[in-house]
């Protein structure tokens, strides 16, 4: 550790920022670092607060449920843990750029510590609808094997067309009879540019490019030589420091930041094999066209976020004065808002915000008191950066109990900042079993998306945010689509996202993207909202029913197929982030169908578990049982990663204790988190080897 203002650093961080960082931006580093020291000083002592507040408010819930007492509003009122709704009011933020503001598209989550799916992630701001159909089950059917399938292309074309027909209608006639040469366009303001041959529209805000040419195998065999359909799909995307990274020390910390910043001095590369040739994959140059009234520059790449952590962690990487890890989160805060000063400053070739903003997502955080210590420490990190206020955007994950039943004052606290809010299935259900740990046992998991709560926490969502002016200003997005290989499902299924008013949802890959992007030309996003901001905003006393089994009894086959559905994606999960540092992944279920997982699924498999073990519905022995069954099965479905280290057998790895100790220990976890076990483990597997 190197001493710096006080503080020790990790000496892979000071290096990363006194020799990458700091030099290119002309900052000393000795005021920088005490600058830094000064944040640390003023907010690690609130941090701490904040956190104990928690602890003390689930600690009032607790005793409460034990007595065999109400939880109702009025008491989560007298204890504090329900706040009076503001005034009304509209957010105030300003320079929000487009894709945020007005767009209506979805939106990727990639880990950071992953450059090759970084800058894929990035660059999936336009995608082929001809390969996004070819290659999934978007259509019915599949290619037939060795090469291409022309009846399979013929089907793909053919639904293109269709869509087509929807987007940019002709005048007269489908797009199948279109032969080619100038397109007589129902509303000819849809085309609004060119390159070469090819023709630009806009439809609903999102662009189509249609891709003309002869001498492509594909365009040879068109009428009108069309040889694809690219739409405009990642608006955005987040770059994850949290649920999908396995980073426990400095040198992690120093790998997400340094990709980072090669996003934004756009310097970030990723040399690979793939079809056994050597690839380099780096960020798209902007897309250039000649419209009616001179050139028109696209951007070739989603508009980038940032995922800071929560409050709960601390990191090793700085320790404070008296020897206590820093709080990472607002490491985090400092360090990914003075790299984005390289975009703000135009110092690479490429641009991310080109309104000069900087997006930050902030998740896990408890209410409008946690909400508004995000938007003082973001005060004092423009101050260090010499920043205007409310330069540093932040993105309020609607994702615990205490922000649901609070949204409006957790809107309020950052009302000048505010460009983003979101549900999420997962994390949500994972803190409403443990905020109603002891209210009695939890109802199956499959059970839980048709309570409710469930429908009155995403319906309130949309509506108090709209409510509150984010529409045109702000996103309000949905949760993932976890089956990449599913796309039939999410085509029938993930309209209902933008039919909910949000403007932007979650999808797995870039290819799932392009097919969601078809959901934003069917769904009119904004004519949407105007519909549902004239509706009522469910009842707070809508989302406070918890979802307990009251007097069920379940068979021991029930029982065992849970516990058995729960271990299996515990396992499935644990084992690669703590033998491999895989914090998100194609996990296969216990079905054997591969969904994108991070932590959050973690969470309320944990939970539940726990829950039963908790009220009995299960025993200890029951537990263990299905664990060992379901470590046999996980060992089986990872069989060819030469990097697996199997379980079944081997009971005392540090991965299958972690999924053990998860599930006994869940209870006493703050908040029903499973970061502090998985980094302890973690930590221990990266010193054993």
């Amino acid at each position: 550790m190197i001493d710096r203002a006080g503080l020790k650093v990790a000496e892979p961080l000071a290096q990363f920022v006194e020799e990458r960082v700091l030099p290119p931006l002309g900052i000393a580093a000795k005021a920088w670092w005490q600058g830094v020291a000064g944040i640390f000083a003023r907010f690690a002592p609130e941090n701490a607060a904040l956190l104990q507040r928690r602890q003390d408010l689930q600690a009032a819930i607790d005793a409460r449920y034990e007595a065999g007492e109400a939880v109702d509003a009025a008491f989560l009122r007298a204890i504090g843990y329900l706040v009076p709704e503001p005034a009304p009011f509209t957010i105030g933020t300003t320079n929000v750029d487009a894709e945020i503001a007005t767009m209506a598209g979805p939106q990727l989550v990639v880990p950071s510590l992953n450059a090759r799916f970084v800058l894929n992630a990035a660059n999936a701001r336009w995608g082929s609808l001809y390969d996004a159909f070819y290659g999934t089950d978007a259509l019915p059917g599949k290619a037939a094997p060795g090469g291409y399938d022309a009846d399979r292309g013929s089907a793909v074309v053919a639904a293109a067309k269709a869509f087509l027909d929807e987007a940019v209608p002709l005048g007269s006639g489908t797009w199948a009879d279109f032969m080619g040469g100038e397109p007589a366009l129902c509303d000819p303001a849809q085309m609004v540019g060119r390159s070469g041959r090819n023709l630009l529209f806009r439809h609903h805000g999102l662009h189509i490019e249609l891709v003309i040419d002869p001498t492509h195998p594909i365009g040879a065999t068109d009428p009108a030589h069309i040889a694809d359909v690219v739409l405009e799909s990642a608006l955005t995307t987040i770059v994850d420091l949290e649920d999908s990274v396995a980073a426990v020390d400095a040198v992690d910390k120093v790998a997400a930041y340094a990709n980072w910043l090669g996003l934004m001095d756009g310097t970030l590369t990723e040399t690979f094999e793939k079809g056994g040739r050597t690839m380099t994959r780096r960020l798209s140059p902007d897309r250039i066209y000649q419209a009616a009234d001179g050139a028109l520059t696209l951007p070739s790449r989603s508009l980038l976020f940032v995922r800071n952590v929560g409050h709960l962690m601390t990191t090793p990487a700085i320790l404070l004065p008296g020897g206590k890890e820093a709080p990472e989160g607002i490491l985090d805060a400092i360090m990914t808002s003075t790299i984005a000063l390289f975009d703000l400053r135009h110092l690479g070739a490429l641009r991310n915000s080109r309104t000069g903003s900087v997006y930050i997502v902030k998740p896990k955080m408890h209410g409008p008191d946690e909400c508004a210590f995000t938007d003082r420490l973001f005060d004092a990190v423009e101050d260090l950066l010499a920043l205007d206020r409310h330069t540093i955007k932040v993105g309020v994950m609607d994702e615990e109990r205490r922000t649901s039943v609070n949204l409006a004052a957790c809107i309020y606290a950052v009302r000048d900042r505010i460009c983003f809010i979101n549900t999420g299935f997962l994390d949500r259900t994972g803190d409403e079993i443990h905020t109603a740990m002891r209210a009695g046992p939890t109802i199956p998991k499959a059970e839980m998306k048709a309570t409710g709560w469930i429908r009155a926490y995403e319906d309130r969502n949309v509506r108090i945010g709209l409510a509150h002016g984010l529409s045109g200003r702000a996103q309000i997005g949905k949760g993932m689509w976890a089956a990449p290989d599913r796309m039939a499902d999410m085509m029938a299924q993930k309209i209902g996202h933008p039919m909910s008013g949000a403007n932007t949802a979650w999808v797995p890959s870039p290819t799932a993207a392009t097919l969601h992007a078809v959901h934003y030309h069917k769904v009119d996003v904004f004519a949407r909202q105007e519909e549902i901001a004239a509706e009522a905003v469910p009842p707070v006393e809508a989302i406070l029913t918890v979802p307990v089994a009251g007097g069920r009894n379940w068979t021991p086959t029930e029982v065992a197929r849970e516990l058995d559905n729960n271990a299996q994606g515990i396992l499935g999960y644990v084992v690669r982030w703590v033998d491999q540092g895989v914090g998100c992944s194609k996990v296969p279920d216990i079905d054997d169908v591969g969904l994108m997982e991070d932590r959050a699924t973690l969470r309320i498999s944990s939970q539940h578990m726990a829950n039963w073990l908790l009220h009995g519905v299960a025993t200890p022995a029951d537990v263990d049982a299905a664990l060992l069954r379901m470590a046999a099965k996980v060992d089986a479905q990872n069989e060819g990663d030469s990097a697996y280290r199997p379980m079944a057998h081997h009971p005392e790895s540090l991965a299958y204790q972690a999924a053990r100790t998860l599930v006994f220990e869940g209870v006493g976890q703050p908040s029903g988190y499973t970061e502090p076990l998985l980094h302890a483990f973690r930590a221990r597997a990266k010193a054993k080897s």
